[in-house]
């Protein structure tokens, strides 16, 4: 067991180009049962994909994840927002397992399915009026996508308005309008053309804590390209996270939501906002938007929508969906019905258990103690967020905002050393970001922060 996993260790980091060699089933039975997943993934898993961590993950229960080992860690990453009910929840796990029983996949082009139906209304009920129609697909990327194609067909327009800073995804529409890290686009080009990136009110890192002046600085900005790059006579969207996630957990003053709704009704361009990784409960509303009053044209929603099982959707009135067009657009996956049994446990449990609020209190909670360390700590510039998307941007002086990326690279580690999964992001990769279960306790944001505390004293200063 230990030769095969020495051997396939030793052709991982083999030089760039050279072959790795294959394992036997024999060898990759033994690395399973050693839990070595790393070693069973390298000959042919591709490299491409970039991992925060190199564990090998065994199984989740409730909002602790196991290691291979054994060891458990308190997840506040979440999947990445998405399994926000934690792990083997047992109305997600129950229903999972009554779908599978009964019809794992149908596509929903070929008739109707009880559960599509079902979280459709529920999704539906959880927007605010006129938004009362729903598109099924299967995750984040592919509901942008949706909406892009909508809001051009339905318009006539070709212009698409983003913001920098934004992640909206990887396929290339989604990747046309994402500039949260050059990598992302680098070596794609000719993207998505007729795509135009205006500032993000960035209050932190532009304006110095000033909403107002973000909000003035944006929208001059938005102003001016549209009078001296493309006329708001040919913009079909305008997209926007109401809390930028990757970019770095900046929310959008809500003075700033209110004079972008209105400006688009002036217009009459589209406003979509990307709730992918705010919506659903998150940010101590259902919807992040909601904070502002206002109401967007189309909402993408994806991430925590089916607690881990891969679902997509976007939602609008539905005049704009009839104006789409009968086949305009599709899916084969989108919408399956183990998926979406899941989506409807998901949507029961929130209200259920009146997790909204919960995330409302709990992040209250967690910003209060992670500004209490901030006090203690200079290596902290800022903590911001709402509900439980929470960031701790990390600095190498408060002064002149100089992000510290090492810092931050290197707390991510030890915070995992602790037994915390947080995540980071940021353009300069330079913000922690928490995303707790929205049904976390007070008990684990108390020991999240102590954890986190914890590693941040493990790191000497010439770490900053």
């Amino acid at each position: 067991m230990d030769t095969a996993k020495d051997q396939v260790v030793s052709a991982a980091v083999a030089p760039a180009g050279a072959p790795v060699r294959d394992l036997t089933p024999a060898e990759i039975d033994a690395l399973a049962v050693a839990g070595d997943f790393a070693a069973i993934s390298k000959p042919h898993m591709s490299p491409i994909l970039g991992r925060y961590y190199e564990r090998s993950w065994s199984h989740g229960e409730g909002h602790t994840l196991y290691d291979s080992d054994g060891r458990g860690f308190l997840d506040f990453a979440c999947g990445i927002a998405t399994t926000s009910l934690g792990h083997h929840h047992p109305a997600v796990t129950q229903a999972i397992k009554d779908q599978a029983d009964k019809l794992l996949h149908i596509c929903n082009a070929l008739g109707y399915l009880e559960p599509v139906a079902r979280l459709a209304t529920l999704l539906a009920d959880a927007c605010p009026d006129p938004l009362d129609t729903v598109f099924f697909c299967n995750s984040g990327a592919e509901a942008i996508e949706s909406a892009l194609k909508l809001a051009r067909r339905v318009t006539g327009r070709p212009g698409i308005i983003a913001f920098r800073g934004a992640f909206h995804g990887r396929t290339f529409g989604a990747a046309s309008i994402t500039s949260s890290s050059l990598n992302y686009r680098l070596g794609y080009e000719p993207l998505l053309p007729s795509v135009y990136l205006t500032p993000f009110p960035n209050v932190y890192r532009y304006f110095g804590d000033d909403e107002e002046a973000a909000t003035a600085g944006a929208m001059g900005a938005l102003r001016t390209l549209l009078g001296h790059e493309i006329p708001a006579s040919s913009v079909a969207a305008i997209i926007i996270e109401p809390i930028q996630g990757e970019g770095g957990f900046n929310p959008a003053p809500a003075s700033f939501l209110r004079q972008l709704r209105a400006l688009c009704d002036e217009n009459g361009i589209m406003l979509i906002c990307d709730e992918v990784q705010t919506g659903v409960g998150r940010t101590g509303k259902m919807w992040a938007f909601e904070e502002a009053g206002i109401v967007p044209d189309v909402v993408c929603v994806a991430k925590a929508l089916a607690n881990g099982m891969p679902l997509g959707a976007i939602v609008t009135r539905r005049e704009l969906q009839e104006k789409w067009g009968v086949g305009a657009h599709g899916t084969t996956f989108g919408g399956n019905p183990v998926s979406c049994a899941a989506g409807i446990a998901v949507m029961k449990t929130i209200a259920e258990q009146d997790l909204i609020a919960n995330a409302a209190a709990r992040g209250a909670e967690l910003q209060t103690a992670l500004k209490a360390l901030m006090a203690k700590d200079d290596r902290i510039g800022d903590v911001r967020g709402r509900g439980l998307m929470v960031g701790v941007e990390l600095v190498k002086d408060r002064t002149t905002r100089d992000p510290d990326t090492d810092l931050c690279e290197t707390l991510l580690l030890a915070c995992a050393d602790q037994g915390l999964l947080v995540l980071n992001c940021g353009t300069h990769h330079n913000v922690m970001r928490f995303l707790p279960p929205i049904d976390v306790t007070t008990e684990e944001i108390a020991t999240a922060v102590e954890l986190f505390a914890a590693a941040l004293r493990s790191l000497p200063r010439s770490a900053a």
